[in-house]
């Protein structure tokens, strides 16, 4: 079974370590349930994103929907910020390496995916080249696709990277200040 550990930085995050099953044919990992997540929504879309070593996608936010991220190639640095008013770890950034340790594909992979509440800003570098899945339990929507700057000192991401090749949109979002109250999430309690 896997261990799904709650995160002590950022409310309603959490870690999960699966299983890993193998033998000389290779490995078998189951990479979600929806029961590890007791209140969370069904995930119903599955996305897939492949990066190049030094791109970093982020920070991202939706007030609707949660994400669920694995990378089964190549490495990844997670950063996290709680934007939701109200949370009892507003303003609080995590940071998560997931997937393999650079320079060595496919060993020690750490195999961990992680659960992100809506109004948590997400986004991730890509320490290798590599790949990252993300299940989401809302369809696409342009209206709840927010950002934050991923270089806000208010955030104080450490991405991990050098020289960051960053999208357009990803440059042009506003700072944590600056985000308008409209667009502005509020912390949600959870329900059992």
């Amino acid at each position: 079974m896997a261990t799904v550990t709650p995160s002590d930085v950022i409310d309603g995050v959490a870690v999960v370590a699966p299983d890993i099953h193998g033998d000389e044919r290779g490995i078998f990992i189951e990479t979600y349930r929806r029961s590890w997540f007791p209140g969370g929504r069904e995930m119903i879309q599955g996305n897939r994103g492949d990066r190049r070593q030094g791109a970093i996608v982020g920070l991202h936010y939706h007030l609707h929907q949660a994400d669920y991220w694995y990378v089964p190639f190549g490495q990844a640095r997670v950063v996290l910020h709680d934007l939701r008013t109200g949370s009892p770890t507003d303003g609080a950034t995590l940071t998560v390496d997931l997937g393999s340790a650079p320079g060595t594909p496919g060993v020690d992979h750490d195999h961990r995916g992680i659960y992100i509440p809506p109004g948590v800003a997400h986004g991730f570098a890509a320490l290798t080249d590599m790949t990252i899945t993300y299940l989401v339990d809302g369809y696409y929507n342009p209206a709840d696709e927010l950002g934050v700057a991923w270089d806000d000192p208010a955030i104080g991401a450490d991405w991990g990277v050098t020289d960051p090749v960053v999208s357009a949109r990803d440059q042009s979002n506003p700072r944590r200040s600056e985000i308008e109250p409209a667009w502005q999430p509020h912390h949600r309690l959870r329900t059992a």
